[in-house]
């Protein structure tokens, strides 16, 4: 028996990257997972079968996190698959690199819908089915910390995350929930494409992490998963950076 039989988990865009490494540590641990994706169902379809195939158990649910009533009705068929809920990880955000010149109303408005707005609204809905001595882990990222004029705006949703982390984990003390925010450094997915297709950009990241290297989608899942199991227990509303030591 895994740390997390029993359980049941809810990872936001879980069909691909962080989501979907994410998804398969949480199942390998024993919970059953619902695969939240937006568009592509064939991949989120995929993350079910490889945790069906390696005796696991999950099942997917589409949904735009950035909209109220979408959020709605994934919880409205997310209770007809389970009795409860007990980990939440809000991880489905976009990105786009742009200086403060560059980001115009659109851009800014839609990070902000699904970076910010989304986390808030799916944990909103989520705290009816989460049980007490649950767990909430919200993916923030290291750019809230560091300077980096090329992504301000995305920067600025993240930074909204850590706050949300913070104030959330207070609230819910009492019903011994822990909530906490992990926080990425240049991690290779299709996130951003443009910059790990530059082998320049990527020495350049590596470079500046005290590990020497950019991350891998498993590094930050074997984070999430540690606040996930019985060991996270006692940390609360605490911002975990997963970078590799980037920009000591």
């Amino acid at each position: 028996m895994g740390s997390l039989t029993g359980k049941t988990a809810l990872v936001t865009g879980g069909s691909r990257g962080i989501g979907r490494e994410v998804a398969l540590r949480l199942a390998a641990d024993g919970a059953r997972v619902c695969i939240n994706y937006n568009n592509n169902a064939a991949a989120a379809e995929e993350v079910v079968s490889a945790i069906r195939d390696a005796g696991g158990d999950a099942f997917a649910l589409q949904a735009d996190v950035g909209s109220a009533e979408a959020i709605a009705a994934m919880f409205a068929a997310f209770d007809k698959e389970a009795d409860g809920l007990d980990i939440l990880v809000n991880n489905a955000g976009i990105g786009e690199m742009a200086t403060i010149a560059e980001t115009d109303e659109a851009l800014y408005d839609a990070m902000m819908r699904v970076n910010a707005k989304g986390p808030f609204f799916v944990t909103q809905a989520a705290l009816s089915r989460l049980r007490d001595g649950g767990r909430i882990v919200n993916l923030s990222s290291m750019v809230a910390r560091a300077a980096y004029a090329s992504c301000l705006a995305y920067a600025m949703s993240k930074a909204a995350v850590e706050h949300f982390t913070r104030s959330l984990a207070q609230e819910l003390g009492a019903r011994g929930i822990t909530v906490n925010a992990v926080a990425p450094g240049a991690t290779i997915t299709d996130f951003a494409p443009a910059l790990f297709n530059d082998p320049a950009t990527v020495d350049y990241l590596a470079s500046v992490a005290a590990l020497g290297r950019v991350g891998q989608p498993g590094d930050v899942a074997r984070v999430i998963g540690f606040l996930c199991g019985p060991d996270g227990a006692w940390v609360t509303g605490q911002v975990i950076e997963a970078s590799g030591g980037m920009h000591l």
